[in-house]
């Protein structure tokens, strides 16, 4: 199902979507990092088929499959043109776009994420930087004094796609802020990956060709600071930098990284979607070609690049790209006698090794030293245990790895090489396997301990909430808050009502906070309903017209504000002087502030102890992430 619409204009999605019928349909609500997530495990699994179908291919077809992406294939312009080989064009070519994707998911982290505090950057870039050369030495080690010494950078990469679907597998077994930790993992293999690709697996560089990718990349970065934002600019921009690089002999799929980490993420503001609102409102009237095309460009303005990017490209990548790349690079011809060279061979033994040990080793063992010479100031977001998983998950190397050894190796050497890859992916999962089940084991305040850790938490409610200001349900010291700022008139919030009330019932110690978004562009009678529900609270009622207002959202009119606080038994005349006044206004613009303050754009926006929370708000999401926020505060009881 699509996903369906906050009452901001931003794409997100309700538990609960009404239809025509007036039924509900259940979904989840998608924030950019969770559909990065999903989009990586669901493609996981594609990614395994095509590596197996290119086995199966390879051995049923020998002749045939090398053939095939041996064919060369051209692009000409007159006299200019390329001509490569089709493997060539997946390696160099589509490559180039999946490392566009981890590129714009890297910015998001770095301007929305969880790394968006610089400090939270550091350890995972070290754990990355050792998780590579702890492997190499190791392979260094095994090809001492052999001519395969050369191919040390196939033994540095994690695959990120195969890593976040291995996560996915074991579920709630290892904390999502795991996710995080190994997506930047990733993110510096793939960086460090990129520039020994450039440096030391590239042909005679011509430093010409090399000079103009590089004045061509300057102007994009000019364009940008300009604020020019016509895709099709950069997107020509692009393509040029790629030819140039390729000309360079330099492998150009270090474009694709560049140009997305230099695409900027930022989230939707009020004031954007406001103005997208009123220009789709002049088209609702006047039905013309200029107004359509003027709204179209409002309403994309909105957004920032980099996730409009992110969701057109990254399920090609995912689902075409990688997969492709792994049907023309993972088909090996397999025999008894092949297998038993290969596990002689010290190519095989230095990247099976330096996956399986050199990986956890070099990743914990930074983590570790990391935080010990910084007093504990720089520590993983999770716990030991989750970073010693974290660690075995990134042993699974293959994209980088299989693109790095075609460019290292050949032949036998190359077979050797691949199959080296495939058992340490293997190896790797077994030993994260046997990681999850030793911490399962263990008694429930360690678990939580190993699991969730004791770093600090990057908390997005500054303002702490006041039980003598704020409209609280529940109890007052209660160890978990739940806020919400929400919209009487928002039918979203109408939906996530019953939740609200079903997580309170299931837990007695969870208190619920209601903070006024009202979205006058949107819902004309919003702002009357806050104003009322406060003209309630002076009289001690505010839970009473709050229940009121979001089961009642399509009357919301002065005489059926009037007829509720009848209904409750309020003082009607004294209720109508405060909402005439306008009384409550005050309290409401207070709570709007503060949402603009957190970059809350659209209702209903969850936080919990602190923490927004990006997810469903149906009853399972939701449970599951107070109970996440009530281990956490287990860690504080812990000596």
């Amino acid at each position: 199902m699509a996903p369906a619409p906050q009452e901001n204009g931003e794409v997100t999605a309700d538990p609960a979507t009404p239809n025509l019928s007036g039924q509900t349909e259940r979904d989840d609500m998608r924030t950019p990092l969770r559909d990065f997530l999903r989009t990586e495990t669901g493609s996981a699994a594609v990614l395994l088929a095509a590596a197996l179908a290119a086995l199966v291919w390879a051995n049923a077809g020998p002749g045939t499959y090398e053939e095939f992406w041996r064919t060369a294939l051209s692009v000409r312009i007159g006299s200019a043109g390329i001509s490569l080989e089709l493997r060539e064009w997946v390696n160099s070519g589509l490559m180039t776009l999946f490392f566009f994707v981890v590129g714009l998911e890297a910015r998001r982290e770095f301007d929305m994420g969880e790394l968006r505090e610089r400090k939270r950057v550091a350890l995972p870039m070290i754990a990355g930087v050792s998780g590579m050369l702890v492997p190499v030495a190791i392979f260094l080690v095994f090809n001492a004094g052999h001519t395969s010494v050369h191919g040390w950078g196939v033994a540095m990469s994690t695959d990120t796609a195969f890593a976040l679907g291995v996560l996915a597998v074991f579920g709630t077994r290892l904390p999502r802020g795991l996710r995080v930790f190994i997506l930047t993992v990733a993110v510096v293999d793939d960086f460090v990956a990129l520039g020994v690709i450039a440096i030391a697996y590239s042909g005679r560089v011509r430093t010409v060709a090399l000079v103009v990718a590089v004045l061509i990349f300057g102007l994009v970065l000019l364009l940008r600071a300009w604020g020019v934002r016509r895709g099709v600019v950069y997107g020509v921009l692009a393509v040029a930098i790629w030819v140039a690089m390729l000309e360079s002999g330099v492998d150009p799929v270090v474009t694709g990284l560049a140009m997305g980490l230099v695409t900027f993420a930022y989230p939707a503001s009020r004031s954007d979607l406001e103005r997208a609102s009123g220009l789709f409102r002049l088209f609702r009237e006047q039905p013309t070609p200029e107004l359509e095309r003027t709204a179209r460009l409002g309403i994309a303005s909105a957004i920032s690049p980099n996730e409009r990017l992110q969701r057109m490209y990254h399920p090609w990548t995912s689902y075409v790209v990688v997969p492709v790349f792994a049907l023309a690079n993972a088909g090996i011809t397999l025999s008894g006698g092949q297998l038993a060279r290969a596990f002689e061979s010290p190519i095989t033994l230095g990247i099976l090794c330096g996956y399986v040990l050199g990986k956890p080793i070099g990743i914990l063992g930074a983590s570790l030293l990391t935080t010990r010479l910084s007093h504990g100031r720089l520590r993983p977001s999770v716990g030991w245990g989750a970073t010693a998983a974290g660690g075995t998950i990134a042993g699974i190397g293959f994209t980088v790895s299989l693109l790095i050894a075609t460019l290292a190796f050949d032949s036998e050497q190359l077979e050797q090489a691949k199959i080296g890859i495939l058992a340490a992916a293997v190896c790797s999962f077994a030993t994260t396997w046997l990681v999850t089940r030793v911490i399962g084991a263990l008694p429930r305040r360690r678990r939580i301990r190993a699991l969730l850790g004791s770093a600090e938490q990057i908390v997005d409610l500054v303002e702490p909430v006041d039980p003598d200001r704020d409209h609280v349900r529940g109890p007052r010291e209660a160890p978990v808050t739940v806020v919400e700022y929400g919209d009487f008139e928002c039918p979203y919030c109408g939906l996530a009502e019953p939740v609200i009330r079903e997580l309170l019932a299931d837990f007695g110690d969870v208190r619920y906070v209601w903070r006024h978004l009202p979205l006058n562009d949107v819902h004309p009678n919003a702002q009357l309903a806050g104003e009322a529900s406060e003209a309630a609270a002076e009289q001690g009622a505010f839970w009473e017209m709050h229940d009121l207002l979001l089961g009642h959202q399509g009357a919301l009119r002065p005489a059926d504000l009037l007829g509720y606080a009848e209904e409750i038994g309020l003082d009607t005349d004294r209720f109508h002087r405060h909402l005439r006044s306008h009384k409550g206004a005050a309290r409401v613009a207070e709570d709007v502030e503060s949402a603009d303050t957190y970059g809350v754009s659209g209702t209903p926006t969850f936080f919990v102890n602190g923490r927004r929370h990006h997810g469903a708000y149906d009853i399972d999401a939701l449970t599951a992430a107070v109970r996440a926020a009530k281990a956490r505060t287990v860690l504080g009881d812990l000596p």
